[in-house]
């Protein structure tokens, strides 16, 4: 292999990496009061959980589009890539919505567009490459159990914050 072909992959890592950094420190996570205020399931994921597992999905994203882009560049993969990248822009769209401005509605919405959209890119991954293909995989399965965190979420709590700006149970827990 080229050395450019080492600077695409490290690009290709680094790119998800920094999208995920990036949205996370603007827009926060789970140690805020907001968060901490919403009635969650009992097996919500520990809050030490997401960073240790998204640091390793955004390797595993990063390494999958390398391995598609090795198969001709953007020239020949333009649809894989492109599918890839649209799904990385709403990754990262999912953490304002839901921590910044507490929109759980369209953060479940949203959630649900990016499931979709990931789903097609495991799918156009496999015939360019099937290794590609599977280390998404654990991707989907985190971004499933993401979503049946939202919509729980959804469901167990107010659509808008009380006077306290602290989210507001719809019924109390058991």
């Amino acid at each position: 292999m080229a050395w450019s072909d080492y600077a695409m992959l490290a690009a290709s890592v680094a790119l998800p990496i920094a999208q995920g950094f990036l949205s996370a420190s603007l827009f926060g996570g789970g140690d805020s009061p907001w968060y901490r205020s919403l009635d969650k399931p009992t097996w919500t994921p520990p809050g030490w959980a997401f960073p240790v597992i998204w640091i390793n999905l955004y390797i595993m994203m990063g390494v999958a589009a390398w391995l598609v882009w090795l198969q001709g560049g953007f020239s020949l993969q333009a649809l894989p890539l492109g599918i890839y990248v649209f799904q990385l822009v709403l990754n990262f769209l999912w953490t304002p919505l839901f921590f910044g401005m507490h929109k759980i509605d369209w953060a479940l919405a949203e959630i649900v567009l990016l499931w979709l959209t990931l789903f097609c890119t495991i799918v156009v991954f496999w015939p360019v490459s099937k290794v590609a293909s599977i280390l998404l995989w654990p991707y989907i399965v985190w971004v499933s159990i993401a979503t049946c965190l939202n919509w729980y979420i959804f469901l167990h709590n107010a659509p808008t914050p009380g006077a306290d700006g602290l989210a507001q149970p719809l019924r109390s827990s058991d």
